[in-house]
């Protein structure tokens, strides 16, 4: 009698089967997803209007309007991702499920980014340019650019079959957890954060907090992939791996650095291109041991208004249950990038 080898996650193909359950841990981050439900329509941006009129310095606008111009197209490029390269390479269903649910809450981040843009830009011909800032804004074309190598870079593959497709697989999905999610969505929660801080625009500060729930538990399960796939063919992960992972890191940092010297350009108080490199450096370093490597940087989060406000945001989240959550929540999500 034969004994069939064990299907691995990247092994072709479409299971079908999810019972028996090979990776039961991406069902419950399905089951997760699915109870931290929330909709658009319950932001406000009323607050925010009069703050951005009344409260602000034009260096402060600058920095918005450049902001909401990345959101504008960020979540797209990465929906993208998943339906052109993710999706059909992980070969097991409840894997897909997660993935089915991420699309729509990246759907559902466009939305929040359109109404926020709506509401913020009301003159259409602002609006146009910030729709297409990837084409007219060099910093925000620069993080394009980097993320459509990595997309570009498995176009057309249907099969994943050889060694070196398994690694380029690895690749993409460690750029858009690490660098797309973990470092160029990080850093622009890190300006609406900064803003909270000051206790400005509430809407954006209450819209951001639900994308930032929803984008961490993304990077959670994306290093998941990796660790069981790590598991699953440890000869994947060898010293060109490591390299090139660092290098795609350090490229991503000095893309994000770019913009935050478009963003900052007009004197920003209180946060400065220097706090930025160091935050995103100490980001970086999680990261690196995320994936299970040496940090590099070893420098300290430089923004105190990060850990004085997210962290109590983040564990306090799963412990409570208020009105305004679509569906409840009852035990806990361990989340892993608290900064």
């Amino acid at each position: 009698m034969s004994v069939q080898p064990r299907q691995m996650l990247l092994d072709p193909g479409f299971d079908l089967t999810l019972r028996p359950m090979r990776y039961p841990q991406f069902y419950e981050m399905y089951r997760n997803a699915i109870r931290n439900t929330w909709t658009v329509e319950e932001i406000n941006f009323e607050i925010d209007l009069g703050d951005l009129r009344h409260k602000m310095t034009p260096a402060d606008r600058h920095l918005i309007h450049r902001l909401v111009a990345f959101f504008a197209t960020g979540d797209s490029i990465v929906a993208n991702n998943l339906v052109l390269n993710l999706y059909q390479h992980l070969n097991a269903p409840e894997a897909r499920m997660y993935l089915s649910r991420q699309l729509y809450e990246e759907a559902l981040h466009v939305q929040f980014y359109l109404t926020l843009l709506d509401n913020y830009l009301p003159d259409p011909e602002e609006r146009s340019r910030a729709f297409a800032a990837v084409e007219n804004i060099p910093s925000i074309r620069k993080k394009a650019e980097f993320c459509f190598k990595w997309i570009d870079a498995l176009q057309g593959l249907t099969r994943i079959q050889t060694r070196e497709q398994r690694r380029q697989f690895l690749l993409n999905q460690i750029c858009f957890a690490a660098c797309i999610e973990g470092l160029f969505f990080f850093a622009a929660f890190a300006y609406v954060y900064y803003f909270r801080s000051r206790g400005l625009l509430p809407g954006l500060s209450s819209g951001t907090n639900w994308v930032f729930r929803d984008e961490s538990c993304h990077m959670h399960f994306a290093f998941e992939c990796v660790r069981t796939i790590r598991a699953e063919e440890p000869d994947l992960f060898d010293a060109e791996l490591e390299a090139q992972v660092r290098a795609m890191l350090a490229e991503a940092i000095e893309c994000e650095l770019q913009f935050a010297e478009d963003v900052l350009a007009g004197g920003v108080a209180g946060i400065s291109l220097r706090d930025m490199r160091l935050y995103l450096q100490h980001c970086a370093d999680q990261h690196f041991e995320r994936l299970g490597m040496a940090r590099q940087y070893h420098v300290r989060n430089p923004l105190p208004f990060m850990e004085l406000q997210d962290v109590q945001e983040l564990t306090n989240f799963f412990e409570r249950r208020v009105s305004a959550y679509q569906v409840g929540v009852q035990g806990e999500v361990a989340f892993d990038m608290a900064f």
